[in-house]
């Protein structure tokens, strides 16, 4: 396969505050398959993460250990470092913001900075999250509290240096509105634009006098710099950026990263902060920021005063690293958050992975050791079925491809799922027991199972970068190796007069529920003076009255595309949107202002109703209604096409 050149990748480097949960453990996953998809196609990949390890929280946290500083961030390191590990992760450079490399390109920095009029001596007075690092002013506070993280703020006044953010502004607007595919997905592109770039941007807060652990300001030792600054240049500075210009060869090669793969949280700092540090250096701006969204659990995020927080290692002592990967890759959507609840784990674990896949393998070899000794030989004796099957098989690495494409992993995991689904149905429409029965047929009998293993070694070679053991397996168990990428579109992949395993072992042991709840309820019990939580509550639903097919037929229900939306100000539940629904456009009052703000609902495609009577909610008409699912704790999500389908489209 021809090097298709350079692919640097990154996440945001883990704050060394203690031990990261599965909603942290998310992105290092999500990279991890991008990463190694990108290798599979053939690129030179560089996948860099790390952990962010100054600043005042750890100072403090350092304290109330009873630690210094530094032994506090080694022991986080640690922690996390094998968290990613424990995930598969395949990561080339896990840097520290401690690292002495680091800390000299960043003294270094800032000084280059001051030199050339960037940053300015001032002082500062305002309301400081430390959680966050950020400082704040009474306007943009909501509810008195960090509009970031909602946590309380405490008023602060110190003496700093501060970056001229004003300057550089309307260069970065343009830049954004040059470059649409910068920020992804959308709907934070228009939220930086509309609510932090176009009001106009405060010089930002660059050192600290109120703490020590940070890096020390070489010429005003009173000063740290600011965590964000130090945070935010570990992408250049970990492949070998040198302010003096003396890069290394990795930098040389790989900047401008391709991808900074980020929490929906941070993205004001990497796509507004970031870009406009590397302009003042005089460096190229990364290509693409991916602000993906968070895994919820049960009832919201997850945080240890709600006892709700669930580590990787937890659920891969249930269920296993690949288990666990799939779920994180295949639950999360696009641009909405995901949902960790453990009946999902375990019906995901059982429906997908035991029955779907491993059930598939384990009965094809089976079947090819009972009725052919396990040597698996195409003899040609072909039927259309066959086609039908190689056609499912054949499309999947130019559909998963497709969707890589545009980093919806989690449909590109779905399209390789859709092979070993065919391949099941493949099984029923052939049933081979039957043919194994009768020995006219043991030439089609042996060209059946040659296409079931050809068609799972396809899927399995597709699978190798989102489940790399459990793919690794499958390939062993066929006695084959993984398909080169260029050719997954061909038959072939399974050689003909392969012997497969004698003993083909079980991929995925199926689990049931009440065993895991039992587990669960060890790990988190209930307090004294509540019931037990550790599964969503499970009401029975309300049926409505039965109707006839007239009655939905009065019904039209289109697809919809969300070009405004804005917050209805008399109400705290009500979002107002304006639905291009191909002939007209509706504006459209939901109750979701909960669930979605709205600038991530600009850009969605969604399932409305078009000819409701108009309604007045909250004094603001709607002329339809917008289609949601809702779960047994009242949690919404609307509905949204599974394909790319346009405005109008009828839903039938």
């Amino acid at each position: 396969m021809a090097n298709k050149g350079p692919y640097y990748i990154t996440t945001a480097i883990a704050y060394a505050s203690g031990k990261p949960h599965i909603g942290n453990t998310y992105e290092i996953v999500l990279a991890d398959a991008i990463a190694r998809f990108k290798r599979q196609q053939g690129y030179e990949v560089f996948f860099q993460t790390g952990t962010d390890e100054h600043g005042i929280k750890i100072e403090e946290k350092a304290k109330n250990a009873g630690v210094t500083p530094r032994q506090f961030v080694d022991g986080a390191y640690d922690e996390i470092r094998k968290i990613w590990d424990l995930m598969n992760t395949s990561y080339d450079k896990f840097i520290r913001t401690t690292d002495g490399y680091h800390e000299k390109q960043v003294q270094k920095i800032f000084r280059k900075l001051y030199d050339q009029g960037d940053i300015y001596k001032g002082s500062y007075e305002g309301m400081y999250c430390t959680p966050c690092e950020s400082f704040w002013t009474p306007s943009q506070l909501v509810d008195g509290k960090c509009p970031d993280c909602g946590r309380p703020v405490q008023p602060a006044s110190e003496e700093a240096y501060f970056f001229k953010m004003s300057k550089y502004a309307p260069r970065l607007i343009q830049y954004i509105e040059d470059h649409p595919e910068f920020i992804q997905p959308v709907a934070r592109k228009n939220e930086m634009i509309n609510n932090f770039l176009k009001p106009g941007l405060q010089d930002l807060c660059v050192s600290r006098t109120s703490f020590t652990w940070g890096i020390p300001v070489t010429f005003d030792d009173k000063h740290v710099v600011y965590v964000w600054l130090d945070a935010l240049v570990n992408y250049i500075t970990g492949i070998g950026y040198d302010v003096d210009g003396e890069h290394g060869a990795l930098y040389r090669s790989h900047w401008p990263a391709d991808l900074h793969l980020i929490g929906k949280d941070i993205v004001r700092f990497h796509t507004i902060y970031w870009p406009i540090f590397l302009m003042a250096l005089g460096e190229p701006l990364p290509k693409q920021v991916f602000g993906h969204p968070w895994l919820l659990v049960g009832d919201g995020k997850m945080s240890k005063s709600k006892g709700n927080t669930i580590y990787a290692d937890t659920l891969v002592d249930m269920f296993g690293v690949d288990a666990v990967r799939y779920y994180m890759i295949h639950e999360m959507p696009f641009d909405n958050d995901g949902v960790f609840t453990w009946d999902t784990m375990v019906e995901r674990y059982n429906s997908d992975l035991a029955n779907t896949l491993g059930n598939l393998v384990k009965r094809t070899i089976s079947m090819g050791n009972q009725y052919l000794g396990g040597l698996i030989v195409d003899k040609g004796i072909k039927e259309e079925v066959d086609d039908d099957l190689y056609s499912v098989a054949l499309a999947a690495r130019d559909k998963a491809e497709d969707k890589m494409a545009t980093l919806h992993v989690a449909d590109a995991i779905t399209e390789i799922f859709e092979v070993f689904k065919r391949c099941n149905k493949y099984i029923d429409e052939t049933t081979p027991w039957i043919l194994g029965k009768d020995e006219d047929k043991k030439d089609r009998l042996s060209t059946v199972l040659y296409n079931l293993c050809d068609c799972i070694a396809i899927g399995a070679s597709l699978l190798m970068p989102y489940l790399p053991d459990t793919s690794k397996a499958i390939l062993s168990q066929l006695n084959t190796e993984a398909g080169e990428y260029d050719l997954l579109d061909k038959r072939g992949v399974f050689a003909s007069g392969t012997k497969v395993t004698s003993e083909p072992v079980t991929l995925f042991d199926r689990k049931k529920l009440e065993d895991v709840l039992k587990e669960v309820e060890k790990l988190y019990p209930p307090k004294a003076d509540e019931p037990a939580k550790s599964a969503p509550s499970s009401k029975d639903p309300e049926h409505k009255a039965e109707i006839s097919i007239d009655d939905f037929g009065k019904m039209e229900l289109r697809v919809g595309v969300i070009k405004s939306c804005e917050a209805v100000a008399k109400s705290k539940k009500l979002l107002c949107s304006q639905v291009d629904v191909g002939d007209r456009t509706l504006q459209i009052v939901s109750g979701i202002r909960k669930y979605y703000s709205p600038e991530e609902m600009v850009g969605k495609k969604v399932m409305a109703i078009v000819n409701l009577a108009p309604a007045k909610l909250a004094g603001v008409e709607s002329q339809g209604m917008l289609l949601c699912a809702e779960d047994a704790e009242g949690n919404l999500a609307l509905m949204t096409p599974e394909k790319d389908m346009p405005a109008g489209a009828e839903i039938c």
